[in-house]
């Protein structure tokens, strides 16, 4: 720059290189190196500065803005120094925010479950069904095992409980024949799922617990998706007028989810075919009949071959990065 300059002046240089001439000009100023602020002669001392601290982080006024310190303490006669001081004095030692001592919320681990076969992992929850009249009601308990979808056992009674849930649970485990160290049971964080008797009869089956992170619906998308499935069938009643009514009802539906229902998540089969290993079969007895509607009409397979889906070989709750689906 300064050689072009030389030659054409310092205008037309920074007309061809496109740089403000206040910008050169500047720069050939002399470096002078900034001298430090003085410190004023009427500045609190140290040892003033730390009284302003502790006053102000004191029991009385620590969730109190300085301005709200300030202005009490002038009413009762008492000048320590200006507001604006105290700020500075605060935002020294990074106080300038809650200063009193709060409760974090721990940081919640991700559950991260595999079923690789029916009755290794089991989701439950408790959904409301409303009852004849406004503000009434029974809770309908859901256990599902996410492999196979099948729902493995249910209750409708008045209350939630945890005691409730023990009995369905053991009696569930009982029927499916759950051996120790052999199943994960999942569920959310109410007080049914984390309750002491609950909690005591999954030790003593070795059934080992999983729960939700808290507020995170997500964590538990078996269950959830269940539920709507149940709340969305055409015949779902409004209200139930009684709660035989609602066994009734649910009897007939839990029979037809379990049986006759082509879940998509298993490739539309039904979740009792998956649960108890009719799954094989079912895929190969439809494969023949692509084949042969393929044989027949071959235009019509655009696509070529046509190939059926088995079931799903690992369902995940919360499938780990490491093994996320590529596509």
């Amino acid at each position: 720059m300064s050689e072009l300059a030389s030659k054409i002046g310092v205008k037309s240089a920074c007309e061809v290189l496109n740089v403000p001439r206040s910008r050169v000009y500047r720069e050939r100023q002399p470096k002078t190196q900034a001298k430090p602020r003085p410190t004023p002669a009427h500045a609190l001392s140290d040892a003033e500065r730390g009284k302003v601290r502790e006053l102000l982080n004191n029991e009385r006024f620590m969730d109190q803005p300085p301005r709200q310190v300030y202005a009490t303490l002038l009413d009762e006669g008492i000048y320590v120094c200006h507001w604006r001081t105290m700020y500075r004095i605060l935002h020294v030692h990074n106080e300038v925010r809650e200063r009193r001592l709060i409760r974090r919320h721990p940081t919640y681990k991700k559950p991260e479950l595999l079923a690789e076969c029916p009755n290794e992992v089991w989701s439950w929850d408790i959904t409301h069904l409303r009852g004849a009249v406004k503000w009434s009601g029974y809770k309908l308990y859901t256990v599902l095992d996410i492999f196979s979808r099948y729902v493995v056992g249910w209750m409708i009674a008045e209350v939630e409980s945890s005691d409730l849930a023990k009995q369905l649970i053991a009696e569930t485990a009982r029927k499916q024949g759950i051996q120790p160290d052999q199943l994960t049971l999942h569920a959310d964080n109410g007080s049914p799922m984390t309750g002491k008797p609950l909690s005591q009869l999954l030790v003593d089956l070795g059934i080992t617990k999983s729960h939700s992170r808290p507020h995170t619906s997500d964590d538990n998308p078996f269950s959830e998706a269940q539920f709507k499935t149940m709340k969305y069938r055409p015949d779902y009643p409004d209200r139930f007028d009684s709660i035989e009514a609602a066994r009734l009802w649910a009897r007939s539906f839990f029979a037809w989810y379990n049986d006759d229902h082509y879940h998509s998540g298993l490739n539309l089969m039904t979740p009792a075919s998956v649960h108890y290993g009719e799954a094989v079969a079912v895929q190969a007895q439809r494969q023949r009949v692509m084949v042969e509607a393929f044989e027949a009409f071959p235009e019509r397979f655009r696509g070529g071959f046509p190939t059926v889906k088995a079931a799903p070989t690992a369902v995940y709750i919360n499938r780990p990065k490491a093994q996320a689906d590529p596509s």
